[in-house]
């Protein structure tokens, strides 16, 4: 299974709810990094995404976007073949 990153904050729903249907898809580790604790952090987030907002969900070299891009992928059908690419 590919390697999961997501930029977060402690009280973001969005960051919770795409862990969750991350974990429901087999997903066991996640690695978080908290832009609420890191200013550098962010501004790497904002730099290679161009976003602001929490969550923002790479799966492997692939960002996937945020919790909504998620969810939009899994509809699809199209997320348990990229996280096990």
């Amino acid at each position: 299974m590919q390697a999961v990153k997501m930029y977060t904050t402690a009280v973001c729903p969005y960051c919770v709810r795409a862990k969750q249907v991350l974990k429901s898809k087999g997903v066991e580790q996640i690695e978080e990094i908290r832009i609420d604790l890191d200013p550098a952090a962010r501004s790497e987030m904002m730099e290679i995404t161009g976003r602001r907002s929490v969550p923002q969900i790479f799966v492997g070299a692939t960002h996937v976007g945020g919790c909504d891009d998620l969810m939009a992928l899994d509809a699809k059908g199209e997320l348990l073949p990229l996280l096990n690419a």
